[in-house]
């Protein structure tokens, strides 16, 4: 169980629960796992956030096999069992190599990539160690994926980071069953 219990309508003050109810309308008006489960004590705030990740699911062109690159990058370089366990196999599904997947869960070297793949690594790595990127990756992403894509990369890596530290800090649970090895951290 998570630091904090599922949050219920009732323990929401008035004037979040409109937010609330349209956060948790898909789910039976309630938000069991995941680090939603825990962003929903504060409804307004969840119902902002939830924006950002609707774009990412249903405006953004930037190819899935990316974006769940993206994720895994972020799940492993935040130590995140939570989003590993959501993305992992998804990445496999959308084209990142069981190789790669398993040296990234491992913190084994990585395999050889394809050139795009390859770039989102380096820069993820970059800013992920170092919090900035040279001036040689950032044009190298910058000339493969433009730079609005770029833009929705470094933002997917920030939305993933705070749901990370959701996840962490409130330790949520991952669910019972699942078909990859849990992150090593």
């Amino acid at each position: 169980m998570a630091r904090t219990p599922t949050v219920t309508r009732d323990q929401v003050p008035e004037q979040f629960r409109d937010a609330f109810d349209r956060v948790t309308a898909d789910s039976g008006n309630m938000i069991a796992g995941g680090p939603g489960s825990v962003m929903i004590n504060s409804p307004d705030m969840r119902e902002r956030a939830n924006n950002l990740v609707k774009y990412f699911r249903e405006v953004s062109d930037l190819p899935q096999k990316i974006q769940e690159l993206v994720m895994v990058l972020t799940a492993r370089h935040m130590d995140c069992r939570y989003i590993w366990f959501a993305h992992s196999a998804r990445a496999r599904q959308h084209g990142l190599s069981d190789e790669f997947v398993d040296a990234l869960r491992d913190n084994k070297p990585l395999p050889e990539l394809p050139a795009d793949e390859d770039a989102v690594v380096k820069y993820a790595t970059e800013l992920f160690t170092d919090h900035r990127v040279s001036q040689a990756t950032f044009d190298r992403v910058l000339d493969l994926f433009g730079a609005q894509r770029l833009t929705e990369i470094t933002t997917m890596m920030g939305y993933y980071t705070l749901l990370a530290f959701n996840a962490n800090a409130f330790e949520i649970d991952l669910p019972s069953s699942g078909s990859e090895p849990l992150l090593p951290i």
